[in-house]
This record gives structure tokens, C-alpha cells and sequence, in this order.
């Protein structure tokens, strides 16, 4: 049974200015440790849960090296603190990167938007009302998952990736930027490492109690968009149950390459049907050499949801990712 708290505990509250401060922070206490973004995501674990609270919360609003959009010799460069209104309305990833600010216009509502960061919607947690709500489950550090039983609610959950959870990643951003092939720049210590983003989001076989590659002591402090598909077909579309705050059903997002009606290079990726970001690898190899359009579309579908195994509730996201891919190739709504 869950356990709702409705209070916030108290912890140790740092403000560092700078990127250093932060991650020498978020070093020194480790697990007890805690980077608060925009803040939505974190007020939810602060208050109604019974995840382990922190001990210390590390405020990144402060530094100002973690906002803005800037140009680079190869693409360009989103601090992790930027919000989602500006990555939706910047002239240049508009210009160019169009599938990023689209996925980031659909985040849900204005006021979120404006609050809400591409990091913090990148690396939130998922919504799984189970985990969420404090039950016990793996996730959490217990020996079931209550999304997974003969009478549960697993409307929403995943129809491939399950390995003993079965929650999925929730992100609008996070398929834009696999699709775009960025990279996550992640600070720990003194350096940087980087990581392309395919690889940043991880499932429940990997490590069940996070969704990413960060770890106690990092911190995401960029994104990174190459040249590589400025300006290339973008396609983004996002199915959830009211067209304002909600999480997605499923969405999708592709990046292709076209010169004289044939497709060259193709990347798609759905979320909302695994524990993270999937890419349909085996559909866009479908697409290269070949002309977009209905009956393509119809193939790469079909062949995108081959070993698609849904729970008791939600074997319409079975029909619901294969329409998706559909739509993606001969990009139209339709």
C-alpha cells in the first residue's frame, strides 16, 4: 500500500553560481544529493513520495553558464537549464532543428514551459502511478511490479523493453534528440565527458533504478546538436489523452536525409512504449534507397512493432506505434 507523506522534508538548500560549484557539490554528498532544475519533476519526489528524500539540494537556477543557445564550428550547443520556451521559439533550431523545438512546443502546458528546462525534461523520471505513488515495487527497491499483475492498471506502461519493470520514459525532447543524434555533455569532477544521447537513456536490464546514464556526482550541463541534420525532413508527432499538460501515449520523432525523392539517411525514434527512447533501427535501414510514401510507410510500420509484447491494457499502442512510423515516413497528419 502506498504511503502519502503530503509534506516536504527539510534538507540543506546550496545556490552555487557556477558549474564548478555545483559539481563539487553534487560530488561531496553523492546520493544524498539532488540537482533541482526546473523544479517539476523534483516537487513531486520533495513532497507526496516515499522515494528516499535528499538530504541536500543543489539549485542550479543561479548559473548562467547552464542557459542559452549558442552556435558551434559544427551545430549547435543548448545549456541544460534552457527552457522550453526558448529552444520552441529560437530562430535557429527553428530554422534548423525544427523536430526539437516542435517536440518542445508539445511539452505540456505554457506555464510549464516556461518553468520547465530541456535538461530537467530530458532526464526526468517516469510517471508509473505505482512507482510514483510509493508503492514498493523494483523500481524502488522492492521484489514486484505492481504495473505488471494479472489485475493491474498498465494502460500507459510498455509494450517492449520489460525487464521486471515495465514504466516507460515520459519525455516529448528526449526522442528529438536521439532522433538529431546529439550529445549529452555531463560534468563530473573537473572534467566532461560526452555521451551520444542514444546511449544517455538506459533501461531497467541496465540499471532499474535510473533511467539515465547520470550517476551521483554528475551533472547534464549541455546538449549538443550537430550539423549533420540541419535543416534535413523532420517529422514529430505526440498522441495523448488531452492536447494540453498531459504525458504522451506514445510519440515519435524522425530525422531523414532525402536528395531527389529517395531517402539517403534515416533516424526514427518513438518513446512512450519502453523504458526509454527507442530506436527503430530495422525500419530505417527499410527506408534507405527507396522513395517515401504510403506503402513504405506501411512496411517500416509493421516491421517496427515485430516483437511487441503488451500488457493486459495496452495493446492499442501495438496499432498506435505502427500508425506512427506510418505517418512519420510519409510525413503528413493525416
Amino acid at each position: 500500500m502506498a504511503v502519502i507523506h503530503d509534506n516536504i522534508p527539510s534538507f540543506d538548500l546550496f545556490q552555487p553560481a557556477s558549474i564548478d560549484d555545483a559539481v563539487s557539490l553534487l560530488g561531496r554528498h553523492g546520493a544524498d544529493a539532488w540537482a533541482l532544475a526546473g523544479g517539476l519533476d523534483s516537487m513531486d519526489w520533495f513532497k507526496d513520495r516515499t522515494k528516499p528524500h535528499p538530504k541536500v539540494v543543489v539549485d542550479l537556477g543561479g548559473i548562467a553558464e547552464l542557459r542559452g543557445i549558442r552556435s558551434t564550428a559544427d551545430g549547435i550547443e543548448i545549456g541544460a537549464m534552457t527552457t522550453l520556451t526558448e529552444v520552441a521559439n529560437n530562430e535557429e533550431i527553428l530554422a534548423n532543428y525544427g523536430l526539437l523545438a516542435e517536440a518542445a512546443s508539445l511539452v505540456a502546458t505554457p506555464q510549464i514551459r516556461n518553468q520547465g528546462t530541456l535538461g530537467g525534461n530530458i532526464c526526468q523520471d517516469t510517471r508509473c502511478w505505482y512507482y510514483r505513488g510509493g508503492w514498493p515495487c523494483y523500481r524502488a527497491g522492492g521484489n514486484i511490479c505492481y504495473a505488471d499483475t494479472p489485475t493491474s492498471m498498465n494502460r500507459e506502461h510498455c509494450i517492449f523493453g520489460a525487464s521486471r519493470c515495465v514504466a516507460v520514459n515520459p519525455s516529448d525532447t528526449a526522442p528529438a534528440v536521439v532522433a538529431l543524434d546529439a550529445q549529452m555533455v555531463v560534468r563530473r569532477g573537473g572534467s566532461d565527458r560526452v555521451i551520444d544521447a542514444e546511449d544517455f537513456f538506459i533501461g531497467p536490464a541496465e540499471d532499474i533504478t535510473r533511467m539515465t546514464a547520470l550517476r551521483p556526482g554528475d551533472l547534464l550541463t549541455a546538449i549538443r546538436l550537430p550539423s549533420t541534420w540541419a535543416g534535413q525532413t523532420f517529422y514529430f508527432e505526440k498522441v495523448r489523452d488531452r492536447q494540453a499538460w498531459d504525458f504522451p501515449l506514445a510519440n515519435i520523432a524522425s530525422a531523414m536525409r532525402i536528395e531527389n525523392g529517395v531517402v539517403q539517411d534515416a533516424r526514427i525514434v518513438i518513446n512512450a512504449v519502453a523504458p526509454y527512447p527507442m530506436r527503430l533501427k530495422n525500419s530505417e535501414a527499410e527506408l534507405i534507397g527507396h522513395s517515401p510514401d504510403e506503402e513504405l510507410g506501411a512496411t517500416a510500420g509493421e516491421t517496427a512493432v515485430s516483437g511487441a509484447k503488451p500488457l493486459a491494457m495496452n495493446g492499442f499502442k501495438v496499432s498506435l506505434m505502427r500508425n506512427l512510423v506510418k505517418r512519420a515516413v510519409r510525413g503528413t497528419e493525416s
